[in-house]
């Protein structure tokens, strides 16, 4: 009970206080993005920087909720919540409502939820919940396909609902099943299959099979190691040619056409500055006008003039870099770079497998998100429509990040407690 009473003394405020100024520069870079003179006050509701600010007070009120629920809440219901979360992302598609070519929303009065973006917590748990069984060992096959199925299941059901984004976010949660024991060769298998899907749509697969083919050769003669178990080079080069001819089928069979031709544009295949690259290219055009300090508050020119679409959601970093230029820009991506340490040293520091687990996979999201959002805003990555956490406008994506992050919290603060 002690523990309990004395347990808002061990909240992490430094992690609460991050998560508020982030809200509040979101809060704030919104209302730059959107800005309209004839609605100049921040606080109206008519706009989407007075919704914002609803969003943010009712995050809020969710985040201290979170606070007073008993942390062995989380790990007991974990399978439930999962449970529902997916049951949800199946009705949404029976009875949701279509926006922007994806049938993943909720249509409650004048408010739009997206589920999707609520399975993320849900998912996380579950897999922690797993992961921290006595029964469980990532090293043998059952576990991974297990643990694999939990993680995957919901990215399918997203992936019905025709939102590739948000089913993409899922594989980040790899990453917490690599720092649980997962050879570290699954993440180099992943980012050779990633290089050689890129390299085969640069370059002709029969072209590419001869220089896979000369390259086995090569490791051959000058490993001697493997040298005598020259199957294991045989097996690697038939899976390689097996990636690489499969990569046609997937780009063509797969990937809807908006997403071939971002992807085309990206490698530099297409050039289409008024079509899929639009977006990129004025986003770019954005930042780069910012320069070393920026236009001022309110003083951009892409932004007051809607050069770049969804502005004040997958693109709201153009917002900062414009008005804030590379010195703004630098602050944004320091304070995500330490949110994120400070998380995985609150991570690291659980004596609960449970709140571990949790921990990291709010770690994965939360850097699979900062990293490919503003990698699309600076065309580093094709665009997926994927939020900046706590920055980009919207409710779903507030809360959900809230509810995520706040769980952890909750968890870290009754980290002396036993479950």
């Amino acid at each position: 009970m002690t523990r309990e009473r004395n347990i808002y003394g061990k909240i992490d405020w430094i992690t609460v206080w991050l998560y508020i100024i982030l809200v509040l520069m979101g809060w704030v870079s919104v209302y730059a993005s959107v800005y309209d003179e004839t609605h100049s006050s921040i606080l109206d509701i008519s706009q989407r920087y007075g919704k914002q600010m609803i969003w943010i007070i009712a995050g809020g009120a969710i985040a201290f909720m979170i606070m007073l629920i008993d942390a062995k809440v989380f790990n007991a219901f974990a399978y439930i919540i999962y449970g529902i979360s997916l049951f949800v992302l199946l009705a949404v598609l029976s009875i949701g409502t279509e926006i922007s070519g994806s049938k993943s929303w909720f249509q409650i009065g004048g408010v739009a939820i997206q589920p999707a973006e609520f399975a993320k917590f849900a998912t996380c748990l579950a897999l922690a919940r797993y992961l921290s069984s006595y029964a469980t060992d990532i090293n043998v096959l059952r576990t991974k396909i297990i643990a694999t199925a939990i993680i995957f299941l919901p990215a399918v059901f997203i992936l019905m609902q025709n939102d590739t984004g948000s089913a993409v976010v899922y594989v980040a949660l790899i990453l917490v099943l690599y720092r649980e024991g997962l050879s570290g060769y699954f993440l180099i298998s992943g980012v050779i299959i990633v290089v050689l899907f890129v390299m085969t749509l640069l370059i002709n697969q029969y072209i590419m099979t001869l220089i896979l083919t000369a390259l086995s050769i090569l490791l051959y003669y000058y490993n001697r190691t493997l040298r005598k178990k020259w199957w294991i080079i045989v097996m690697i080069w038939m899976a390689s040619v097996g990636v690489v001819f499969m990569v046609d089928y997937v780009f063509d069979n797969v990937l809807e056409d908006h997403q071939k031709t971002r992807i085309n544009v990206l490698l530099g295949k297409e050039s289409d500055p008024k079509g899929a690259g639009y977006n990129v290219n004025q986003s770019k055009i954005a930042i780069g006008s910012g320069g070393l300090f920026g236009k001022g508050f309110l003083q951009g020119t892409q932004t007051k003039y809607n050069f770049v679409p969804e502005q004040s959601t997958d693109f709201i970093f153009c917002t900062v870099g414009e008005e804030w230029g590379f010195v703004g820009s630098s602050v944004v991506v320091l304070l995500f770079i330490f949110l994120l340490y400070r998380l995985v040293k609150m991570a690291e520091r659980q004596r609960s497998d449970f709140s571990r687990i949790y921990g990291y996979g709010v770690v994965s999201i939360l850097f699979f998100h900062f990293l490919v959002n503003i990698g699309m805003t600076i065309g580093l990555v094709p665009v997926i429509g994927i939020p900046l956490p706590f920055f980009s406008y919207g409710g779903s994506s507030l809360w959900a990040f809230t509810i995520l992050l706040f769980i952890f919290i909750k968890l870290d603060a009754n980290r002396l407690a036993l479950f």
